[in-house]
């Protein structure tokens, strides 16, 4: 598999299987975040989930995703599987991921997007304040996993390709807008300690 091939087969999962989760979840008063999993071998979907604070504030879009998927009866083994985030995970994501087993995870907004963009800075807070960590300052690359930036395997494609991709993150920018703008309006009226 390309590395153009994984990215836009990363844009169509966030678009088709996750958005409308995150989408239904956000209409309740939670937040904009979620997670899929997929088969390294030919990128299908194993599962998809969004955010779950509102039935417990640990329920994290990846978090929620990793106890969906250890709900399911057979599973793959993690090493054979795509670990995709919407959005950059907060240390008890990154960790969940790690101790879930997965070697690597992919994520389409960064931390200060979910601060800039969304106005949920909790993220890069929790770094700084718990670990003294800036924004980047975790290793991307170490002995648990590889994560990677969507939007820099989009750029590393070329021509129309690379313009069809970015058209496509465009239009998911757009929709994330759209929840993160709902997600803000309803906040206050929520139970989620860090909303």
């Amino acid at each position: 598999m390309t590395t153009p091939a994984l990215a836009s087969r990363l844009l169509d999962v966030i678009e088709q299987d996750i958005i409308p989760l995150t989408a239904r979840g956000v209409e309740t008063g939670n937040k904009l975040f979620g997670a899929a999993i997929l088969r390294k071998s030919d990128l299908s979907l194993v599962i998809a989930e969004t955010n779950n604070e509102l039935e417990n504030p640990l329920w994290h879009g990846e978090v929620h995703t990793l106890k969906r998927f250890y709900e399911m009866g057979e599973k793959p083994d993690t090493r054979d599987l795509i670990f995709l985030s919407t959005h950059e995970p907060c240390t008890m994501c990154m960790s969940a991921i790690t101790w879930a087993g997965f070697d690597n995870f992919y994520y389409f907004f960064s931390h200060e997007d979910s601060r800039d963009a969304f106005a949920i800075p909790h993220d890069l807070k929790i770094l700084k304040e718990v670990f003294d960590l800036e924004p980047g300052g975790y290793r991307r690359k170490n002995a648990f996993w590889s994560a990677f930036a969507i939007t820099d395997l989009v750029e590393g494609a070329e021509g129309d390709e690379r313009q069809r991709m970015r058209d496509k993150v465009a239009v998911l920018k757009a929709r994330y807008d759209a929840l993160s703008a709902t997600y803000q309006a309803s906040k206050s009226g929520n139970s989620i300690p860090l909303a």
